[in-house]
């Protein structure tokens, strides 16, 4: 294999309950890489279109992560990158996530796969810390294994790849605003309390039973966040009202996607969703922020190859 090109999936991190341990890959929007073998050693950026981002190969997630999976493995050949962002980085889709996962999964071709998908996830990790500074799994996972994922530890890693009922849609809305990751943790709480951490926890374990039984129901009993969407909501213009008029027009939940901007909503079946869909777009539209929405399946497969 000298050529490869692959779409690598934006994600929905957290997923309320889940804080920094659930995720899922959609299957509308994500970025496209292309990865070509190169008889000199090491990795090379040649092109980066979609976004403003370095060219410097140990400061962009992508190249950083192919640099260190090809030292790893000691390859006696090189690759040379082009990457197309198909949606903007700080959104709270896991911009960088798809960056350094696709990345991995990329140079696992070209290596023969020679790692399993939770090495891929390690190097992917990688990745994440270039870009935001943090190791976290969730985004990487699920856009290395496909539909939704649970990170149950880190020290070792563990992930569990969990099933996705066939009517799960999802609908999200990116508010043209910026918020940086930073400032998204400086906002969260130190310390919860034990009633408010026993619910949380046990909304983990309903919507993981959800997904595995298909009961719609449970599965937006349990889209809950008591942790990090009270403190995450301010930075959000207009986060109640969508949220509001997403459950009003019939979504299972909705929250934050991530650290933000970006707010998602679950949904049973094509009419619920394209009602949700309505719902969000005319709420948003009555201020004055630019906005961008789809809707999208649960991308169970995960990365595609294109060519």
């Amino acid at each position: 294999m000298d050529y490869l090109k692959i779409f690598s999936p934006a994600t929905v991190a957290n997923v309320s309950c889940g804080f920094d341990s659930m995720g899922f890959a959609v299957d509308e929007i994500g970025d496209e890489m292309t990865f070509t073998k190169t008889a000199a050693k090491g990795v090379k950026i040649t092109n980066i279109t979609g976004a403003d981002l370095t060219y410097n190969v140990d400061e962009n997630a992508a190249s950083a992560v192919v640099k260190k999976m090809l030292q790893d493995a000691n390859a006696d050949f090189g690759i040379a990158l082009t990457i197309h962002k198909g949606f903007s980085p700080g959104s709270g889709l896991g911009s960088s996530a798809a960056s350094a996962a696709g990345a991995a999964f990329g140079a696992n071709k070209f290596l023969e796969h020679k790692y399993s998908e939770l090495e891929l996830t390690k190097f992917a990790m990688f990745g994440e810390q270039v870009a935001c500074g943090t190791p976290i799994a969730d985004n990487v996972a699920a856009a290395i294994y496909g539909g939704f994922v649970l990170v149950r530890s880190y020290e070792p890693l563990e992930i569990i790849k969990l099933p996705v009922p066939k009517e799960l849609r999802v609908v999200a809305i990116h508010p043209q605003v910026e918020i940086k990751t930073k400032d998204a943790r400086a906002v969260l709480p130190t310390e919860i309390p034990l009633k408010n951490a026993i619910t949380q926890w046990a909304n983990v374990g309903g919507l993981v039973s959800g997904l595995y039984t298909d009961n719609y129901q449970l599965i937006s009993n349990s889209l809950v966040d008591l942790v990090a969407e009270p403190a995450r909501k301010a930075l959000i213009p207009f986060f109640d009202e969508v949220k509001n008029s997403a459950i009003k027009a019939g979504a299972l939940g909705a929250g934050i996607s991530g650290s933000g901007p970006t707010i998602y909503a679950l949904c049973e079946g094509k009419e619920n969703t394209e009602n949700v869909y309505n719902a969000i777009n005319e709420t948003y539209k009555k201020t004055n922020i630019d906005f961008t929405l789809f809707t999208s399946k649960v991308n169970a497969a995960g990365m595609k190859i294109l060519e």
